[in-house]
């Protein structure tokens, strides 16, 4: 069965994501998009929740947040319980989010790299799988839930 991913952003980050839904449906994933369906100016945490929930509440696998510089996305979906967003500009960076944090959302600032580097590193993420170890200690007193 293919894993679910949840796909959101604002206006700053409708075309890559647009794009990602397509590449994620090339790659084998089931893509739920959460919007924004148009370039029109809307605010990111009305996208942000709703990926992060879908993610929390086990609905999706994983998220995909974009925006402007993923700042905005990053810090709404870091408020929900269990999510671990992190910004990848790099996709080392998108590796080592996985590999060390068990990252579960990444968010891509769409207004800083270009759309082909936003692709490779969500498949980075995607295909990435958490190392565990020394590293699943420092993620389980990640919550201060």
């Amino acid at each position: 069965m293919s894993k679910k991913i949840a796909i959101g952003g604002d206006h700053a980050g409708y075309e890559y994501k647009s794009a990602l839904i397509d590449s994620l449906k090339e790659w084998g994933y089931q893509p739920v998009n959460f919007g924004a369906d148009t370039a029109d100016s809307v605010d990111y945490p009305d996208f942000a929740h709703p990926v992060a929930s879908a993610v929390e509440n086990k609905e999706a696998d994983f998220g995909v947040l974009i925006c402007g510089s993923a700042n905005g996305v990053a810090i709404t979906a870091n408020k929900h319980a269990g999510i671990r967003a992190a910004i990848c500009w790099e996709k080392e960076i998108a590796s080592l989010a996985r590999l060390h944090n068990n990252a579960n959302v990444v968010c891509i600032p769409a207004r800083f790299i270009e759309l082909g580097l936003a692709k490779e590193i969500v498949k980075e993420f995607l295909e990435t799988e958490f190392e565990g170890g020394r590293h699943a200690r420092r993620v389980d007193k990640i919550s201060c839930i």
